[in-house]
């Protein structure tokens, strides 16, 4: 929630309609002598009341405004319901896939800053709006990331290999480690072995950007508040023109591994949720991927 109310009205506009207060989920706004008025305690800075009014009389001025993009024009229209192509919003979701080769050519910095705005278009739980996202712009970068994430997992391969090591983790961490070794040990290995003995990039697969996105502390839902900004900037992604994966070794190692937070200057209290490579593709499909049938589930209550 917002510290303190910044929604302000202008009574010679307001024309009493009280379609602010109705929309209001924090209870911030009501009516006195037929104008709305901001007479709560709290705000949760949604802005509800701003896009609702049909007379422009409200303002929350803790809000950026207009919402402005540097690479992309950005009609700033609220879109009514079900006034857009549905087909063509599915085609987008089906077509982007988890890119793991990359051109060397670089990605451009308006464009990853422009990334991280549309990221922030997600919903966020209470409004909280407490993403942080730490750009790697250039492919120097995303190697050295990689190089000390690649630390972390030998370190740790080398303590999934002592049994002891897994016994102790069985009995008091939950068999952590033991289940880490079985499954993702020697794929790691092997990607360890690729990275030191020739060079192969399996982790970041050769992206030339990358984009953090965590969250600082006080949101009610940071992980599920970075991970639906994560998926707006894939898909946004890949309408411009780029690729992208999600990293999912880089995200255990950046929460794990000092040296990796202040590499990055991420403080400690802050925690990261989702690693995304980004890149100009150097490989093209044919046709969007297939899923598995899903069978919904009706409860019968």
């Amino acid at each position: 929630m917002q510290p303190s109310v910044t929604t302000t009205i202008d009574r010679d506009l307001c024309n009493g309609c009280g379609l602010c207060v109705r929309v209001c989920p924090a209870k911030t706004l009501s009516m006195e002598d037929g104008k709305a008025v901001a007479s709560g305690s709290y705000s949760m800075a949604c802005g509800h009341c701003e896009a609702v009014c049909p007379q422009g009389a409200i303002r929350v001025t803790a809000l950026d405004n207009p919402f402005l993009l540097t690479t992309v024009e950005v009609d700033n229209r609220w879109l009514p319901f079900g006034d857009d192509d549905t087909g063509q919003l599915v085609r987008l979701m089906r077509s982007r896939r988890s890119c793991r080769n990359y051109s060397t050519r670089q990605v451009n910095r308006d464009i990853l800053e422009d990334l991280v705005r549309i990221g922030t278009t997600a919903p966020s739980g209470t409004n909280s709006q407490l993403w942080t996202f730490t750009i790697l712009a250039e492919r120097p970068q995303v190697k050295l990331l990689g190089e000390y994430t690649a630390l972390f997992f030998k370190d740790l391969n080398r303590l999934a290999a002592k049994p002891w090591a897994r016994l102790f983790s069985k009995f008091f961490g939950n068999d952590a480690l033991g289940r880490y070794f079985h499954k993702h040990y020697k794929t790691v290995q092997e990607g360890l072995s690729l990275w030191e003995e020739k060079g192969k990039d399996t982790l970041f697969h050769g992206a030339t950007a990358a984009i953090l996105v965590g969250a600082a502390p006080g949101a009610s839902c940071p992980a599920e508040d970075a991970l639906l900004a994560s998926q707006n900037i894939l898909l946004a992604a890949h309408s411009m023109g780029l690729g992208s994966c999600m990293i999912g070794f880089a995200v255990e190692a950046v929460n794990r591994e000092k040296r990796i937070r202040k590499l990055l200057n991420i403080p400690i209290e802050e925690k990261i949720y989702s690693v995304i490579a980004l890149g100009h593709p150097a490989e093209k499909y044919q046709h969007p991927a297939l899923r598995k049938k899903v069978t919904p589930r009706y409860p019968e209550l």
